[in-house]
This record gives structure tokens, C-alpha cells and sequence, in this order.
């Protein structure tokens, strides 16, 4: 069964740093465009960031550009997401998708906050 695993959310404080990463299993995610989407309470899952298969290409959503950086090491499997410059509206669920298995993980939670 594919499974995703996020980690390495937390609370952090305003101006902080965080990195998240989404662990592949049972799949080869080298094959896959990997997304990552946040959900804060009460509003609808926003797209955050996307990557291609091999990693050359990238996007961002306006709010989030020079500050998050999407990132792959296919020889491990893993999709990562480094967020700096935290703010309090970053404060969301964070999850990884790939869209071509429709497959999402269970989410990470982050929280900005002084």
C-alpha cells in the first residue's frame, strides 16, 4: 500500500525556520510530481508548493516565494520542504500529495506563535 509520511512540524516562533519532510514508502517516488498543501482551521487545503519528478522544476504559491524552498533526494525517497521566515498565517497542516496516485499523507502540524 503507498504510504507518505510527513514530519518535522512543530511550534516555532515568528521569523523562525522549519523543515518538513514527506517520507515515500512502497512507491518509487522518483517516478512522481510531489505536492505540498496546508490546511489552517477553517479554511479550505491550499496548494504550497510543487515539485517535478526529477527536481528541475519548481512553484510556489505567491505567499510563500523566497521564503519555502521544495526539495527531493529520489535516492532516499524523501521530499522535503524548508520553510524560513515563518509568520503566524503560515500556521496550517501541512501535507505532501502525488497527484498522479491521488494519494495524500496524514499531515504535519505547524505552528508559528510567539
Amino acid at each position: 500500500q503507498v504510504q507518505l509520511v510527513e514530519s518535522g512540524g512543530g511550534l516555532v516562533q515568528p521569523g523562525g525556520s522549519l523543515r518538513l519532510s514527506c517520507a515515500a514508502s512502497r512507491f518509487t517516488v522518483r517516478n512522481y510530481g510531489v505536492r505540498w498543501y496546508r490546511q489552517a482551521p477553517g479554511a479550505e487545503r491550499e496548494l504550497v508548493a510543487t515539485i517535478s519528478n526529477d527536481g528541475r522544476s519548481t512553484n510556489y504559491v505567491d505567499s510563500v516565494k523566497g521564503r519555502f524552498t521544495i526539495s527531493r533526494d529520489n535516492a532516499k525517497n524523501m521530499v522535503y520542504l524548508q520553510m524560513n521566515s515563518l509568520k503566524p498565517e503560515d500556521t496550517a497542516v501541512y501535507y505532501c500529495y502525488v497527484p498522479l496516485l491521488g494519494h495524500w499523507g496524514q499531515g504535519t502540524q505547524v505552528t508559528v506563535s510567539s
